[in-house]
């Protein structure tokens, strides 16, 4: 369990991501432990946030919806140890990819690294037996009440 936790403390320190799978083993604790479903359900609803915030050129929204994105993959590595590590590491480069995008607000660039960042996805879904999970650019916007536009456009 050591190992594992120096691990998981390495890619917290690196840019990483991890993604997950279900049906993997749930660390006993008496407090609650929200479920893998329920923590990639938050990420999905990051990664679409972080799509309109990219296009609209929100680069502040953006560097936070991709810092709520990680936080929710890392979370998972962290509370279902079953995750392959391989799985934690692969997504590190598309993820660095969006984040220098958007440091850069280079908005053709961060269309690029983001479509890069969903085949990573896709990919880990498919290694995991999830292939059936198939993540893609979301192209309408069931945030209705959010605005993406930064203040002031």
């Amino acid at each position: 369990m050591k190992w594992r936790g120096l691990m998981v403390l390495m890619v917290c320190a690196a840019p990483l991501v991890a993604t997950a799978q279900t049906g993997v083993n749930v660390p006993p604790s008496g407090s609650y432990v929200p479920r893998l479903g329920d923590i990639m359900n938050t990420v999905q609803t990051r990664h679409m946030k972080l799509w309109f915030a990219g296009k609209s050129a929100n680069w502040d929204l953006a560097a936070y919806e991709l810092r709520q994105l990680k936080a929710g993959l890392v979370e998972a590595a962290l509370l279902y140890e079953g995750i392959p590590v391989n799985n934690v590491t692969t997504m590190a480069q598309p993820v660095q990819s969006v984040a220098d995008a958007i440091e850069a607000k280079d908005g053709k660039k961060f269309a690029k690294v983001y479509a890069d960042l969903t085949s990573g996805c896709n990919a880990c879904h498919q290694s995991i037996g999830r292939g059936y999970i198939v993540m893609r650019v979301p192209d309408t916007s069931p945030f209705s009440d959010q605005q993406f536009a930064p203040q002031g456009k």
